[in-house]
Protein backbone atom coordinates (compact mmCIF):
# COMPACT_ATOMS: atom_id res chain seq x y z
CA UNK A 1 0.00 0.00 0.00
CA UNK A 2 1.33 3.41 -0.96
CA UNK A 3 2.23 5.70 1.93
CA UNK A 4 0.28 8.93 1.32
CA UNK A 5 1.23 10.62 4.57
CA UNK A 6 2.46 14.20 4.42
CA UNK A 7 6.25 14.66 4.46
CA UNK A 8 7.78 16.03 7.62
CA UNK A 9 7.50 19.81 7.77
CA UNK A 10 10.89 21.43 7.48
CA UNK A 11 11.47 25.14 8.08
CA UNK A 12 12.59 27.15 5.07
CA UNK A 13 16.21 28.12 5.64
CA UNK A 14 17.15 31.79 5.27
CA UNK A 15 17.98 32.67 1.68
CA UNK A 16 21.57 33.67 2.30
CA UNK A 17 24.87 32.01 1.43
CA UNK A 18 27.18 30.40 3.99
CA UNK A 19 29.02 33.72 4.01
CA UNK A 20 25.82 35.54 4.91
CA UNK A 21 25.49 37.13 1.46
CA UNK A 22 22.12 37.52 -0.29
CA UNK A 23 21.08 34.44 -2.26
CA UNK A 24 18.39 35.30 -4.79
CA UNK A 25 15.74 32.83 -5.86
CA UNK A 26 16.27 33.72 -9.51
CA UNK A 27 19.33 35.13 -11.28
CA UNK A 28 19.27 36.57 -14.76
CA UNK A 29 20.99 38.87 -17.27
CA UNK A 30 20.43 41.93 -15.08
CA UNK A 31 22.71 40.44 -12.43
CA UNK A 32 25.59 40.61 -14.88
CA UNK A 33 24.76 44.01 -16.36
CA UNK A 34 27.89 45.92 -17.26
CA UNK A 35 29.88 42.78 -16.68
CA UNK A 36 32.88 42.16 -18.97
CA UNK A 37 33.46 38.41 -19.44
CA UNK A 38 36.96 38.98 -20.80
CA UNK A 39 37.94 40.90 -17.66
CA UNK A 40 36.08 38.75 -15.14
CA UNK A 41 36.67 35.22 -16.33
CA UNK A 42 38.95 35.21 -19.37
CA UNK A 43 40.03 31.84 -20.72
CA UNK A 44 41.10 28.71 -18.84
CA UNK A 45 44.82 28.73 -18.11
CA UNK A 46 45.16 32.48 -18.60
CA UNK A 47 45.03 35.51 -16.31
CA UNK A 48 42.97 36.06 -14.15
CA UNK A 49 42.62 32.23 -13.97
CA UNK A 50 38.98 32.37 -12.89
CA UNK A 51 38.25 29.35 -15.07
CA UNK A 52 41.21 27.29 -13.88
CA UNK A 53 44.99 27.43 -13.85
CA UNK A 54 45.46 25.06 -16.80
CA UNK A 55 43.98 25.40 -20.25
CA UNK A 56 42.87 21.78 -20.53
CA UNK A 57 42.11 21.15 -16.83
CA UNK A 58 40.57 17.67 -16.41
CA UNK A 59 40.07 17.11 -20.12
CA UNK A 60 43.79 16.29 -20.22
CA UNK A 61 43.92 14.24 -17.02
CA UNK A 62 41.86 14.19 -13.84
CA UNK A 63 42.89 15.77 -10.56
CA UNK A 64 45.33 13.97 -8.26
CA UNK A 65 43.46 11.62 -5.93
CA UNK A 66 45.29 12.05 -2.66
CA UNK A 67 43.94 10.29 0.44
CA UNK A 68 44.93 11.59 3.88
CA UNK A 69 46.08 8.74 6.11
CA UNK A 70 48.29 8.04 9.06
CA UNK A 71 47.66 6.51 12.47
CA UNK A 72 49.37 4.56 15.19
CA UNK A 73 52.81 3.35 14.21
CA UNK A 74 54.78 3.97 11.06
CA UNK A 75 54.45 0.27 10.18
CA UNK A 76 50.64 0.36 10.44
CA UNK A 77 50.44 3.53 8.35
CA UNK A 78 52.77 1.99 5.78
CA UNK A 79 50.36 -0.91 5.33
CA UNK A 80 47.48 1.57 4.77
CA UNK A 81 49.54 3.45 2.16
CA UNK A 82 50.16 0.24 0.23
CA UNK A 83 46.41 -0.46 0.25
CA UNK A 84 45.67 3.07 -1.02
CA UNK A 85 48.19 2.76 -3.84
CA UNK A 86 46.70 -0.60 -4.82
CA UNK A 87 43.24 1.07 -4.83
CA UNK A 88 44.45 3.57 -7.42
CA UNK A 89 45.78 6.53 -5.43
CA UNK A 90 48.33 8.64 -7.28
CA UNK A 91 49.37 10.60 -4.19
CA UNK A 92 49.81 10.05 -0.48
CA UNK A 93 48.90 12.50 2.26
CA UNK A 94 50.41 11.97 5.70
CA UNK A 95 48.64 12.72 8.98
CA UNK A 96 50.94 13.09 11.98
CA UNK A 97 50.01 12.66 15.63
CA UNK A 98 49.84 15.70 17.93
CA UNK A 99 53.23 15.20 19.61
CA UNK A 100 54.91 15.15 16.19
CA UNK A 101 52.95 18.22 15.10
CA UNK A 102 54.11 20.04 18.24
CA UNK A 103 57.74 18.94 17.93
CA UNK A 104 57.78 16.50 20.86
CA UNK A 105 59.08 12.94 21.00
CA UNK A 106 56.73 10.13 21.97
CA UNK A 107 58.47 9.72 25.33
CA UNK A 108 58.05 13.38 26.34
CA UNK A 109 55.73 13.76 29.35
CA UNK A 110 53.50 16.18 27.40
CA UNK A 111 52.95 13.48 24.73
CA UNK A 112 51.37 10.99 27.14
CA UNK A 113 48.00 9.76 25.89
CA UNK A 114 48.34 11.33 22.43
CA UNK A 115 50.88 9.09 20.71
CA UNK A 116 49.52 7.75 17.43
CA UNK A 117 46.01 9.04 18.11
CA UNK A 118 45.25 11.51 15.28
CA UNK A 119 48.07 10.50 12.98
CA UNK A 120 51.30 8.58 12.80
CA UNK A 121 54.03 9.04 15.41
CA UNK A 122 57.36 10.04 13.83
CA UNK A 123 60.27 10.47 16.25
CA UNK A 124 63.32 9.93 14.05
CA UNK A 125 64.64 8.80 10.71
CA UNK A 126 64.04 5.20 11.87
CA UNK A 127 60.26 5.83 11.91
CA UNK A 128 60.38 7.63 8.56
CA UNK A 129 62.12 4.60 7.00
CA UNK A 130 59.31 2.36 8.21
CA UNK A 131 56.62 4.78 7.07
CA UNK A 132 57.80 4.68 3.45
CA UNK A 133 59.16 1.16 3.28
CA UNK A 134 58.52 -0.28 -0.17
CA UNK A 135 56.89 2.94 -1.44
CA UNK A 136 58.33 4.12 -4.79
CA UNK A 137 59.14 7.70 -3.81
CA UNK A 138 60.12 8.62 -7.35
CA UNK A 139 56.64 7.60 -8.56
CA UNK A 140 54.30 9.00 -5.90
CA UNK A 141 53.65 12.54 -4.74
CA UNK A 142 53.56 12.90 -0.96
CA UNK A 143 51.79 15.65 0.94
CA UNK A 144 52.63 16.11 4.60
CA UNK A 145 50.24 17.96 6.91
CA UNK A 146 52.89 19.40 9.20
CA UNK A 147 53.49 23.03 10.09
CA UNK A 148 55.83 24.25 12.83
CA UNK A 149 58.18 21.21 12.40
CA UNK A 150 57.66 21.10 8.62
CA UNK A 151 61.38 21.50 7.87
CA UNK A 152 62.20 18.52 10.10
CA UNK A 153 59.76 16.13 8.41
CA UNK A 154 60.69 17.37 4.94
CA UNK A 155 64.37 16.64 5.60
CA UNK A 156 63.57 13.20 7.01
CA UNK A 157 61.63 12.49 3.80
CA UNK A 158 64.59 13.65 1.71
CA UNK A 159 67.00 11.48 3.71
CA UNK A 160 64.81 8.40 3.22
CA UNK A 161 64.46 9.19 -0.48
CA UNK A 162 68.24 9.37 -0.80
CA UNK A 163 68.51 5.99 0.94
CA UNK A 164 66.09 4.64 -1.68
CA UNK A 165 68.39 5.96 -4.39
CA UNK A 166 66.02 8.77 -5.41
CA UNK A 167 67.78 12.06 -6.17
CA UNK A 168 66.27 15.01 -4.22
CA UNK A 169 65.28 16.71 -7.46
CA UNK A 170 63.01 13.77 -8.32
CA UNK A 171 61.06 13.87 -5.06
CA UNK A 172 57.70 15.58 -5.38
CA UNK A 173 55.01 16.58 -2.95
CA UNK A 174 53.89 19.30 -0.59
CA UNK A 175 54.53 20.32 2.98
CA UNK A 176 51.80 22.35 4.63
CA UNK A 177 54.29 24.62 6.43
CA UNK A 178 51.55 27.18 7.17
CA UNK A 179 52.14 28.30 10.73
CA UNK A 180 50.12 31.53 10.57
CA UNK A 181 46.82 29.66 10.43
CA UNK A 182 47.96 27.75 13.51
CA UNK A 183 47.87 30.98 15.49
CA UNK A 184 44.37 31.64 14.13
CA UNK A 185 42.58 28.29 14.21
CA UNK A 186 44.51 25.15 15.24
CA UNK A 187 47.09 25.89 17.90
CA UNK A 188 49.90 23.52 16.86
CA UNK A 189 52.46 26.32 16.77
CA UNK A 190 55.85 26.24 18.48
CA UNK A 191 57.88 29.39 17.87
CA UNK A 192 56.81 33.07 17.80
CA UNK A 193 55.72 34.52 14.44
CA UNK A 194 59.00 36.25 13.50
CA UNK A 195 61.30 33.18 13.69
CA UNK A 196 58.48 31.05 12.25
CA UNK A 197 58.42 33.26 9.15
CA UNK A 198 62.22 33.09 8.99
CA UNK A 199 61.96 29.28 9.00
CA UNK A 200 59.38 29.40 6.19
CA UNK A 201 61.70 31.59 4.10
CA UNK A 202 64.63 29.23 4.79
CA UNK A 203 62.48 26.35 3.52
CA UNK A 204 61.65 28.30 0.34
CA UNK A 205 65.35 28.91 -0.33
CA UNK A 206 66.39 25.35 0.52
CA UNK A 207 63.79 23.76 -1.74
CA UNK A 208 64.64 26.09 -4.60
CA UNK A 209 68.22 24.78 -4.39
CA UNK A 210 67.66 21.15 -3.37
CA UNK A 211 64.03 20.00 -3.86
CA UNK A 212 62.83 21.82 -6.94
CA UNK A 213 59.69 19.69 -7.42
CA UNK A 214 58.40 20.12 -3.86
CA UNK A 215 55.64 22.61 -3.12
CA UNK A 216 57.15 24.55 -0.25
CA UNK A 217 53.93 25.58 1.46
CA UNK A 218 50.24 24.74 1.38
CA UNK A 219 48.57 27.87 2.68
CA UNK A 220 45.52 26.52 4.41
CA UNK A 221 41.98 27.74 4.74
CA UNK A 222 40.72 24.25 5.54
CA UNK A 223 41.45 24.42 9.24
CA UNK A 224 39.92 27.87 9.55
CA UNK A 225 36.79 26.55 7.84
CA UNK A 226 36.72 23.60 10.25
CA UNK A 227 36.89 26.14 13.10
CA UNK A 228 33.82 27.89 11.68
CA UNK A 229 35.03 30.34 9.04
CA UNK A 230 32.60 31.19 6.26
CA UNK A 231 33.68 30.68 2.63
CA UNK A 232 34.52 34.39 2.30
CA UNK A 233 36.48 34.37 5.57
CA UNK A 234 38.25 31.18 4.54
CA UNK A 235 39.73 32.61 1.36
CA UNK A 236 40.24 36.13 2.78
CA UNK A 237 42.32 35.04 5.75
CA UNK A 238 44.14 32.38 3.74
CA UNK A 239 45.16 34.81 1.00
CA UNK A 240 46.12 37.42 3.61
CA UNK A 241 48.43 34.82 5.17
CA UNK A 242 49.81 34.08 1.71
CA UNK A 243 50.61 37.74 1.23
CA UNK A 244 52.50 37.73 4.55
CA UNK A 245 54.60 34.74 3.47
CA UNK A 246 55.44 36.36 0.14
CA UNK A 247 56.44 39.58 1.87
CA UNK A 248 58.68 37.67 4.31
CA UNK A 249 60.39 35.80 1.47
CA UNK A 250 60.95 38.97 -0.54
CA UNK A 251 62.32 40.71 2.57
CA UNK A 252 64.73 37.78 2.99
CA UNK A 253 66.11 38.54 -0.48
CA UNK A 254 64.25 35.97 -2.59
CA UNK A 255 62.93 36.99 -6.01
CA UNK A 256 59.18 36.49 -6.23
CA UNK A 257 59.27 34.54 -9.49
CA UNK A 258 61.88 32.18 -8.01
CA UNK A 259 59.66 30.86 -5.21
CA UNK A 260 56.05 31.82 -5.97
CA UNK A 261 55.48 29.05 -8.58
CA UNK A 262 55.90 26.47 -5.78
CA UNK A 263 53.29 28.03 -3.47
CA UNK A 264 50.09 26.06 -3.12
CA UNK A 265 46.86 26.34 -1.15
CA UNK A 266 44.50 24.06 0.75
CA UNK A 267 40.75 24.64 1.00
CA UNK A 268 37.65 22.88 2.23
CA UNK A 269 34.71 21.78 0.10
CA UNK A 270 31.29 22.01 1.79
CA UNK A 271 27.93 20.62 0.74
CA UNK A 272 26.80 24.10 -0.38
CA UNK A 273 27.96 23.35 -3.90
CA UNK A 274 27.19 26.61 -5.72
CA UNK A 275 28.91 28.93 -3.25
CA UNK A 276 31.89 26.58 -3.00
CA UNK A 277 32.39 26.67 -6.77
CA UNK A 278 32.13 30.47 -6.62
CA UNK A 279 34.62 30.57 -3.73
CA UNK A 280 37.30 28.67 -5.63
CA UNK A 281 36.86 30.81 -8.73
CA UNK A 282 37.00 34.04 -6.68
CA UNK A 283 40.14 32.91 -4.82
CA UNK A 284 42.01 32.32 -8.10
CA UNK A 285 41.04 35.74 -9.39
CA UNK A 286 42.09 37.58 -6.22
CA UNK A 287 45.45 35.81 -5.93
CA UNK A 288 46.35 36.42 -9.57
CA UNK A 289 45.64 40.13 -9.17
CA UNK A 290 47.61 40.41 -5.91
CA UNK A 291 50.66 38.64 -7.30
CA UNK A 292 50.73 40.71 -10.49
CA UNK A 293 49.81 44.11 -9.09
CA UNK A 294 51.31 44.07 -5.56
CA UNK A 295 54.38 41.90 -6.05
CA UNK A 296 55.11 42.47 -9.73
CA UNK A 297 55.16 38.78 -10.62
CA UNK A 298 55.94 38.24 -14.29
CA UNK A 299 55.95 34.45 -14.45
CA UNK A 300 52.39 33.22 -15.08
CA UNK A 301 53.00 30.32 -12.67
CA UNK A 302 53.56 32.85 -9.88
CA UNK A 303 49.99 34.08 -10.36
CA UNK A 304 48.34 30.66 -10.48
CA UNK A 305 46.50 29.67 -7.33
CA UNK A 306 46.94 25.91 -7.30
CA UNK A 307 45.14 24.15 -4.48
CA UNK A 308 44.37 20.88 -2.78
CA UNK A 309 40.87 20.31 -1.42
CA UNK A 310 39.56 18.14 1.37
CA UNK A 311 35.89 17.49 1.88
CA UNK A 312 34.40 19.03 5.01
CA UNK A 313 35.05 16.80 7.98
CA UNK A 314 33.17 19.21 10.23
CA UNK A 315 29.97 18.52 8.28
CA UNK A 316 30.13 14.77 8.84
CA UNK A 317 27.86 13.32 11.51
CA UNK A 318 28.19 10.43 13.92
CA UNK A 319 24.43 9.92 13.56
CA UNK A 320 23.50 7.82 10.51
CA UNK A 321 27.14 7.78 9.32
CA UNK A 322 26.25 6.22 5.95
CA UNK A 323 24.58 9.52 5.00
CA UNK A 324 28.08 10.97 5.02
CA UNK A 325 28.72 9.09 1.78
CA UNK A 326 26.21 11.41 0.10
CA UNK A 327 27.71 14.49 1.74
CA UNK A 328 31.24 13.57 0.68
CA UNK A 329 30.18 12.91 -2.91
CA UNK A 330 28.55 16.35 -3.12
CA UNK A 331 31.53 18.03 -1.50
CA UNK A 332 33.93 16.27 -3.84
CA UNK A 333 31.83 17.36 -6.82
CA UNK A 334 31.98 20.97 -5.60
CA UNK A 335 35.77 20.79 -5.47
CA UNK A 336 35.98 19.33 -8.96
CA UNK A 337 33.57 21.85 -10.47
CA UNK A 338 35.61 24.54 -8.73
CA UNK A 339 38.81 23.38 -10.41
CA UNK A 340 40.88 21.74 -7.66
CA UNK A 341 44.29 20.26 -8.50
CA UNK A 342 44.08 17.44 -5.97
CA UNK A 343 41.39 16.07 -3.70
CA UNK A 344 40.97 14.08 -0.52
CA UNK A 345 37.51 12.65 0.14
CA UNK A 346 36.75 11.89 3.77
CA UNK A 347 35.61 8.46 4.89
CA UNK A 348 32.01 8.17 6.04
CA UNK A 349 32.96 7.00 9.55
CA UNK A 350 35.42 9.77 10.42
CA UNK A 351 32.97 11.50 12.76
CA UNK A 352 33.20 8.42 14.99
CA UNK A 353 36.81 7.28 14.87
CA UNK A 354 39.74 6.66 12.55
CA UNK A 355 38.47 5.44 9.18
CA UNK A 356 38.12 1.72 8.71
CA UNK A 357 39.84 0.16 5.71
CA UNK A 358 36.49 -0.35 3.96
CA UNK A 359 35.49 3.28 4.53
CA UNK A 360 38.85 4.54 3.26
CA UNK A 361 38.46 2.45 0.11
CA UNK A 362 34.95 3.79 -0.47
CA UNK A 363 36.31 7.32 -0.18
CA UNK A 364 38.76 6.60 -2.99
CA UNK A 365 35.99 5.00 -5.06
CA UNK A 366 33.92 8.18 -4.66
CA UNK A 367 36.60 10.15 -6.48
CA UNK A 368 36.93 7.48 -9.14
CA UNK A 369 33.19 7.58 -9.84
CA UNK A 370 33.38 11.38 -10.22
CA UNK A 371 36.37 11.10 -12.55
CA UNK A 372 35.35 8.17 -14.70
CA UNK A 373 31.57 7.72 -14.54
CA UNK A 374 30.37 11.33 -14.78
CA UNK A 375 30.95 13.86 -17.54
CA UNK A 376 32.62 16.54 -15.39
CA UNK A 377 36.02 15.80 -16.96
CA UNK A 378 34.75 16.41 -20.47
CA UNK A 379 34.73 20.22 -20.40
CA UNK A 380 36.52 22.99 -18.51
CA UNK A 381 34.68 25.14 -15.94
CA UNK A 382 31.12 24.15 -16.94
CA UNK A 383 29.57 26.87 -14.74
CA UNK A 384 31.26 29.69 -16.66
CA UNK A 385 28.66 32.27 -17.65
CA UNK A 386 26.05 30.96 -15.20
CA UNK A 387 24.04 33.90 -13.92
CA UNK A 388 23.96 32.44 -10.43
CA UNK A 389 27.57 31.24 -10.13
CA UNK A 390 29.12 34.32 -11.75
CA UNK A 391 27.07 36.57 -9.46
CA UNK A 392 28.07 34.50 -6.43
CA UNK A 393 31.71 34.60 -7.54
CA UNK A 394 31.60 38.40 -7.62
CA UNK A 395 29.82 38.56 -4.25
CA UNK A 396 32.27 36.22 -2.49
CA UNK A 397 35.19 38.08 -4.06
CA UNK A 398 33.90 41.46 -2.85
CA UNK A 399 33.33 40.16 0.68
CA UNK A 400 36.75 38.48 0.81
CA UNK A 401 38.53 41.59 -0.48
CA UNK A 402 36.79 43.71 2.15
CA UNK A 403 38.03 41.36 4.89
CA UNK A 404 41.55 41.37 3.42
CA UNK A 405 41.52 45.17 3.51
CA UNK A 406 40.60 45.04 7.19
CA UNK A 407 43.58 42.75 7.82
CA UNK A 408 45.81 45.14 5.87
CA UNK A 409 44.53 48.14 7.82
CA UNK A 410 45.52 46.35 11.04
CA UNK A 411 49.09 46.03 9.75
CA UNK A 412 48.96 42.68 7.91
CA UNK A 413 48.23 39.10 8.87
CA UNK A 414 50.67 38.83 11.79
CA UNK A 415 49.58 42.12 13.35
CA UNK A 416 45.93 41.14 12.93
CA UNK A 417 46.63 37.75 14.52
CA UNK A 418 48.26 39.45 17.50
CA UNK A 419 45.13 41.63 17.86
CA UNK A 420 42.90 38.53 17.66
CA UNK A 421 40.98 39.81 14.62
CA UNK A 422 40.75 36.66 12.48
CA UNK A 423 40.07 34.41 15.46
CA UNK A 424 37.23 36.64 16.67
CA UNK A 425 35.63 36.85 13.22
CA UNK A 426 35.71 33.06 12.84
CA UNK A 427 34.29 32.51 16.33
CA UNK A 428 31.36 34.83 15.58
CA UNK A 429 30.61 32.90 12.37
CA UNK A 430 30.86 29.54 14.17
CA UNK A 431 28.47 30.73 16.87
CA UNK A 432 25.94 31.87 14.26
CA UNK A 433 25.97 28.47 12.57
CA UNK A 434 25.71 26.60 15.88
CA UNK A 435 22.68 28.69 16.90
CA UNK A 436 20.98 28.03 13.57
CA UNK A 437 21.46 24.27 14.01
CA UNK A 438 20.27 24.34 17.62
CA UNK A 439 17.20 26.37 16.66
CA UNK A 440 16.38 24.06 13.74
CA UNK A 441 16.78 26.93 11.30
CA UNK A 442 19.61 25.04 9.57
CA UNK A 443 18.80 21.40 8.75
CA UNK A 444 21.37 18.69 9.44
CA UNK A 445 19.92 15.39 8.28
CA UNK A 446 19.97 12.79 11.02
CA UNK A 447 20.82 15.33 13.72
CA UNK A 448 17.98 17.82 14.03
CA UNK A 449 15.70 16.48 11.27
CA UNK A 450 14.90 13.03 9.84
CA UNK A 451 16.23 11.32 12.93
CA UNK A 452 15.96 7.52 13.14
CA UNK A 453 17.24 5.07 15.73
CA UNK A 454 20.47 3.38 14.72
CA UNK A 455 19.76 -0.07 13.30
CA UNK A 456 23.11 -1.52 14.28
CA UNK A 457 26.05 -0.62 16.46
CA UNK A 458 29.06 0.69 14.60
CA UNK A 459 32.43 -0.77 15.55
CA UNK A 460 35.03 1.97 15.09
CA UNK A 461 38.73 1.51 14.53
CA UNK A 462 40.66 2.20 17.74
CA UNK A 463 44.34 2.97 18.33
CA UNK A 464 46.04 0.51 20.65
CA UNK A 465 47.40 2.39 23.71
CA UNK A 466 50.39 0.00 23.67
CA UNK A 467 51.70 2.03 20.71
CA UNK A 468 52.99 4.70 23.08
CA UNK A 469 55.05 2.20 25.06
CA UNK A 470 56.43 0.71 21.85
CA UNK A 471 57.50 4.14 20.61
CA UNK A 472 59.19 4.86 23.93
CA UNK A 473 61.13 1.59 23.62
CA UNK A 474 62.17 2.46 20.06
CA UNK A 475 63.46 5.84 21.24
CA UNK A 476 65.42 4.26 24.07
CA UNK A 477 67.06 1.84 21.63
CA UNK A 478 67.83 4.65 19.16
CA UNK A 479 69.54 6.75 21.84
CA UNK A 480 71.57 3.75 22.99
CA UNK A 481 72.69 2.81 19.46
CA UNK A 482 73.60 6.22 18.01
CA UNK A 483 76.66 8.39 18.61
CA UNK A 484 75.63 10.88 21.29
CA UNK A 485 78.70 13.04 20.62
CA UNK A 486 77.85 13.30 16.92
CA UNK A 487 74.27 14.29 17.72
CA UNK A 488 75.46 16.91 20.23
CA UNK A 489 77.83 18.47 17.68
CA UNK A 490 75.10 18.58 15.04
CA UNK A 491 72.55 20.16 17.38
CA UNK A 492 75.12 22.76 18.47
CA UNK A 493 75.64 23.70 14.81
CA UNK A 494 71.87 23.99 14.39
CA UNK A 495 71.60 26.33 17.40
CA UNK A 496 74.42 28.45 16.00
CA UNK A 497 72.66 28.80 12.65
CA UNK A 498 69.35 29.65 14.35
CA UNK A 499 71.05 32.39 16.36
CA UNK A 500 72.60 33.81 13.20
CA UNK A 501 71.38 34.33 9.65
CA UNK A 502 72.40 31.09 7.93
CA UNK A 503 69.78 28.76 6.47
CA UNK A 504 68.94 26.36 9.32
CA UNK A 505 67.90 23.45 7.08
CA UNK A 506 71.46 22.41 6.23
CA UNK A 507 72.63 21.82 9.83
CA UNK A 508 69.15 20.44 10.61
CA UNK A 509 69.60 17.77 7.95
CA UNK A 510 73.00 16.82 9.39
CA UNK A 511 71.45 16.44 12.86
CA UNK A 512 68.63 14.24 11.56
CA UNK A 513 71.09 12.11 9.59
CA UNK A 514 73.00 11.61 12.86
CA UNK A 515 69.70 10.26 14.25
CA UNK A 516 68.72 13.26 16.33
CA UNK A 517 65.02 13.02 17.14
CA UNK A 518 62.23 15.35 16.06
CA UNK A 519 61.90 16.58 19.64
CA UNK A 520 65.64 17.21 20.04
CA UNK A 521 65.78 19.26 16.83
CA UNK A 522 62.72 21.31 17.80
CA UNK A 523 64.11 21.78 21.33
CA UNK A 524 67.33 23.16 19.83
CA UNK A 525 65.30 25.81 18.01
CA UNK A 526 63.14 26.43 21.09
CA UNK A 527 66.29 27.19 23.08
CA UNK A 528 67.17 29.99 20.64
CA UNK A 529 63.81 31.26 19.39
CA UNK A 530 61.57 30.62 22.38
CA UNK A 531 57.91 29.58 22.16
CA UNK A 532 54.75 31.47 21.29
CA UNK A 533 52.19 32.41 23.93
CA UNK A 534 48.95 33.92 22.56
CA UNK A 535 47.92 37.21 24.12
CA UNK A 536 44.58 35.84 25.35
CA UNK A 537 46.38 33.01 27.19
CA UNK A 538 48.59 35.28 29.29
Amino acid sequence: MTDRSEPEAVPTPPRVTESGLPFRAVYGPSDLAGWDPADKIGEPGRYPYTRGVYASMYTGRPWTMRQYAGFGTAAESNRRYHHLIEAGNAGLSVAFDLPTQMGYDSDAPVAHGEVGKVGVAIDSIDDMRLLFDGIPLDQVSTSMTINAPAAVLLLLYQLVGEEHGVAPGRLSGTIQNDVLKEYIARGTYIYPPKPSLRLVSDIFAYCQAELARFNTISISGYHMAEAGATPAQEIAFTLANGIEYVRAAVAAGLAVDDFAPRLSFFFVARTTLLEEVAKFRAARRIWARVMREEFGAANPKSMMLRFHTQTAGVQLTAQQPEVNLVRVALQGLAAVLGGTQSLHTNAYDEAIALPSEKAARLAVRTQQVLAYETDVTKTVDPFAGSYAVESLTDAVEDEAVALMEQVSDLGGAVAAIEKGFQKAEIEHAAYRIARQIDDGERVVVGVNRFVTPDDEAYQPLRVDPAIEEAQRDRLAKLRADRSGAEVDRALAALREAAAGADNVLYPMKDALAARATVGEVCDALRSVWGVYHPADAL
